[in-house]
């Protein structure tokens, strides 16, 4: 195993590829992490398999689209059933941990949103027979992650191994209001921290009016990122000192800049909302969501305390974003301290880095905040950068089409292990690898947005030039020439100009979801 290198692997979570200085931002300071990106590979076009938590998680860790691995949105975990690129590590030698946000399985225990129903006149079947599987998501296996267990018993720990990682400190759920193992170590360090955290204990700050934005009293020492990368410096630090000849793949991750906004102490002063400018789509777009939401804001019937989209002011638009940039300036100050640790064990020139985030935020696109349906380039498009030390090479920047799903089968083949059969990614390491002509996105949502009449089912088709978003269930749909409009303001679907192309985006969307079904499990014998 002395071969084969050690991982770190960061993730945060809702932060959008321009959100970082390597990224071509000029405003928000991330020198950590852009010196990961000049002494490695900076994938400029890489998306997201499904631009939600769970689901592109889960794509992350078994490198297959929702569609296959069933976690189609929010409260749907993955089934334990489910191989991923962890367990081969694992299998093969690794040591395996996971330090911070998780959300692979439900963290809040709500009741589901849709339930099972019969209809008029017919009867309904027993509880076990209401789905199209026997083996159901529920029970102990898959409460975990609820954030009740360490409410309920502060010695409440996840089972290992999870997913294949051998050892997990929880951390999930936003802000100021993280949860899991972060909660219980706070209330160890502070006992009185729950009168820090929350808006109803906030600092007051008449400065700052946005929706979910409100100044933490909880120190920086004592914030959600300090302290997952302070377990990262220590299992870094154990793992050196052990003597431990094994290899490690340590997940280190970040439940910022997701909303809300409440990054602490000097962070939350950092930028100026005075010097944020304006999204070039900002009050601009024309889909029929837009309109209602616009609408929703003028009438001031807008759920903007949700997990909803909802639409901004230009003011509120420069205090969330400014605010978030202080919450990614904090992580890359953990970053380094973290980077600074790796060096001073010794493990720095054997350790891949890679850094990615789970998907975007709209950011004041087209005046939008959050996420969820509108397949914006702010919302699909992330960062992943590969920053590999044993490798001596110049700096690169990738320009291919890539998706989440090429994680899995990339660090796979870069340990030398065979993945399993059904992924789905392709090993974008290698150069042998033929470009993509596109990629799929899939979105389902789970119930009715603000902005819609119904659930929505999204599946877009993504292009070096053009994206296409169809949508089922509705009378319009979405084609964007990024060439020639990358802030994506007109909507050509129906155009007459372009119904030649709409209909070949098509056709090869049809392709490429025929290329995406399953090849798992093998036949059993051959005909």
């Amino acid at each position: 195993m002395a071969d084969q290198p050690n991982y770190l692997f960061i993730i945060t979570d809702q932060h959008r590829a321009d959100h970082l200085g390597c990224y071509g931002n000029t405003i928000v300071k991330t020198p950590n992490i852009d010196a990961l990106a000049a002494g490695g590979t900076r994938f400029d076009r890489f998306y997201v398999a499904n631009p939600i938590c769970m689901c592109n998680r889960a794509s992350i860790l078994t490198g297959r689209m929702p569609s296959l691995h069933g976690v189609r949105h929010n409260g749907i975990p993955l089934s334990t059933d489910a191989t991923t690129f962890v367990d081969l590590l694992r299998d093969a030698g690794y040591k395996t941990a996971l330090i911070g946000k998780s959300h692979i399985q439900n963290m809040t225990g709500l009741p589901a949103s849709i339930g099972y129903s019969a209809d008029e006149g017919m009867s309904e079947p027993s509880k076990s027979l209401q789905e199209a599987s026997k083996r159901l998501r529920k029970g102990d296996a898959y409460d975990q992650e609820l954030s009740k267990r360490w409410r309920e018993d502060p010695q409440h720990r996840v089972n290992a191994p999870f997913y294949g990682f051998d050892e997990v400190l929880i951390a999930n759920d936003h802000a100021d209001r993280v949860t899991g193992d972060y909660e219980v170590w706070l209330q160890q360090q502070c006992p009185e921290a729950d009168s820090l955290r929350g808006p109803e204990n906030a600092l007051p700050d008449e400065r700052y009016n946005a929706p979910q934005a409100w100044r933490t009293r909880v120190p920086e020492e004592l914030y959600p990122t300090s302290y997952i990368a302070l377990k990262t410096q220590e299992y870094i630090e154990e793992h050196a000192q052990s003597g431990e000849t094994a290899p490690f793949f340590l997940t280190m991750s970040f439940p910022d800049p997701h909303h809300p906004f409440t990054p602490p102490g000097k962070y939350w002063d950092l930028y100026d909302p005075d010097q944020i400018p304006l999204p070039e789509s900002f009050g601009k777009g024309d889909i029929p969501p837009l309109e209602s939401l616009r609408q929703a804001l003028q009438e001031g019937k807008n759920h903007r305390n949700s997990q909803d989209p909802f639409m901004v002011t230009e003011r509120e638009a420069r205090e969330i974003t400014a605010l978030t940039y202080g919450s990614i300036s904090m992580i890359d100050d953990a970053i380094g301290r973290v980077m600074e640790t790796l060096k001073a064990s010794g493990l720095a020139d054997n350790t891949i880095v890679c850094f990615t985030s789970d998907h975007g935020d709209y950011m004041g696109d087209h005046g939008l905040m959050l996420k969820l349906l509108m397949h914006y380039q702010g919302l699909i498009r992330v960062p992943f950068i590969w920053h590999d030390p044993t490798q001596n090479q110049p700096p690169m920047t990738d320009a291919r089409l890539c998706s989440s799903i090429d994680i899995a089968p990339s660090i796979l083949r870069r340990s030398g292990i065979q993945p399993f059969n059904g992924i789905q990614g392709m090993d974008i390491l290698s150069t042998t690898q033929p470009e993509r002509d596109g990629l799929l996105i899939e979105e389902d949502s789970q119930r009715v947005m603000v902005g819609f009449d119904k659930p929505q089912r999204v599946r877009t088709y993504l292009t070096q030039r053009w994206r296409l978003s169809l949508r089922h269930g509705e009378s319009w749909s979405e084609l964007y020439d990024l060439e020639n409009d990358p802030h994506e303001l007109c909507n050509l679907w129906d155009n007459p100009d372009y119904q030649t192309t709409r209909a070949q985006l098509i056709e090869d969307m049809m392709r490429e979801s025929i290329a995406m079904q399953d090849r798992s499990p093998l036949p059993s014998y051959r005909a």
